[in-house]
């Protein structure tokens, strides 16, 4: 579980707030708006009303506390601009922003920002997923139901099989590659032992990979 502070409550915004929720984070969003606020409610029920772009509001809520920040205010630039700067000033750890023009995405990455992406509902959800889940590395979505995960070798695995612990059968996923520091062994033979250090490529439902990550 992560702590996430979610500035802006937009359609991308309401759509990560929610996906973040969803894989067991903690979230606090913030928006200047009343009405975007109250719309928000059925989806996240820890919301502030707030100027982010004030200096003082942003130091009240203890940015550098939280494992994750996200600047998703769309239709203002000159105002995600200064809360990303802001941010920075007061210790965020990792800042997510969105961009709606390359120009901007320049901007935001020189002034502080640690990742900024373009886009609405898909993206939120999977930057969500790739941020929020425990020891998430990456994640592609292949169809609403199948995907491929990049995740740390789970603890009760290392030292073992891939056909000792018959991972196919009994865990329903197929390991597709090994990555150990920064290098991909793709396909790894039934004999490869796995160990704590390497992250692992795997395919299959969400649902049975998530249930994985939660166990490790």
């Amino acid at each position: 579980m992560k702590d996430i502070l979610i500035i802006g409550l937009g359609r991308f915004g309401r759509h990560m707030a929610a996906k973040f929720i969803e894989e067991g984070n903690d979230v606090l969003a913030i928006d200047s708006s009343k009405e975007r606020a109250e719309s928000a409610l059925p989806f996240v029920r820890n919301i502030q009303i707030g100027d982010s772009t004030q200096e003082q509001f942003i130091e009240s809520l203890g940015v550098e506390n939280f494992d994750i920040c996200v600047v998703a205010i769309g239709d203002n630039f000159q105002e995600a601009l200064e809360t990303v700067v802001l941010l920075k000033d007061y210790g965020a750890k990792f800042i997510l922003a969105r961009a709606t023009r390359q120009v901007h995405k320049k901007l935001l990455l020189r002034n502080g920002a640690d990742h900024v992406v373009y886009g609405e509902r898909e993206i939120a959800e999977k930057l969500a997923i790739k941020y929020g889940a425990k020891n998430v590395f990456d994640y592609i979505e292949l169809t609403p139901e199948y995907s491929i995960y990049e995740v740390l070798t789970p603890k009760s695995w290392v030292g073992k099989t891939i056909v000792g612990i018959d991972v196919r059968n009994k865990h329903r996923v197929s390991i597709l590659a090994v990555k150990e520091n920064d290098t991909l062994y793709p396909m790894p033979s039934p004999d490869h032992v796995f160990k704590k250090e390497e992250t692992l490529l795997m395919m299959g439902k969400n649902e049975d990979i998530d249930l994985l990550i939660k166990k490790n």
